[in-house]
């Protein structure tokens, strides 16, 4: 019997890992998370460690394929400023710099509050209360408006 683990995916919310690993526990696959308190403490460490790990047994990744492809069907992902858009709708967007699928939309980490913002806030000694948003490349990294 192969008792091998591997690293199944990673997700960049830990959230969407907890309920993916439910979906797995309830259907019998032994499985756990991998960097998940580092990710849920400290957000901005979570794209250097990786994001959250799955981690699964290799015997089992076929027939975790079949279940999830069965499940992902069904999914449909809100976002806050994209509401009501499917999960094709969403993957449509690719980046711009180079070409990859694996693109996300949320807070902005490069250019993450106008000059306004800032200003008010050094003027005020506060932090920052209004925060861009963007899609971001997972591959490479570039932060883009849909245009």
């Amino acid at each position: 019997m192969n008792d091998r683990t591997l690293v199944y995916s990673t997700y960049y919310n830990p959230i969407e890992a907890n309920i993916i690993k439910a979906r797995l526990e309830d259907s019998g696959f032994a499985c756990f998370l991998a960097d998940e308190n580092v990710s849920t403490i400290q957000p901005l460490y979570n794209q250097a460690i990786g994001g959250v790990k799955l981690i699964v047994f290799e015997r089992d990744v076929e027939a975790i394929n079949a279940l999830l492809a069965e499940d992902h069907s069904d999914m449909v992902y809100e976002y806050a400023d994209e509401a009501d858009k499917t999960e094709e709708e969403v993957s449509a967007v690719s980046c711009i710099n180079c070409g990859s699928k694996n693109v996300g939309y949320g807070m902005a980490t490069d250019k993450k509050h106008s000059v306004w913002a800032t200003i008010l806030a050094f003027l005020t000694l506060t932090t920052p209360i209004q925060a861009n948003k963007c899609y971001h490349c997972y591959d490479c990294g570039y932060e883009f408006e849909r245009s």
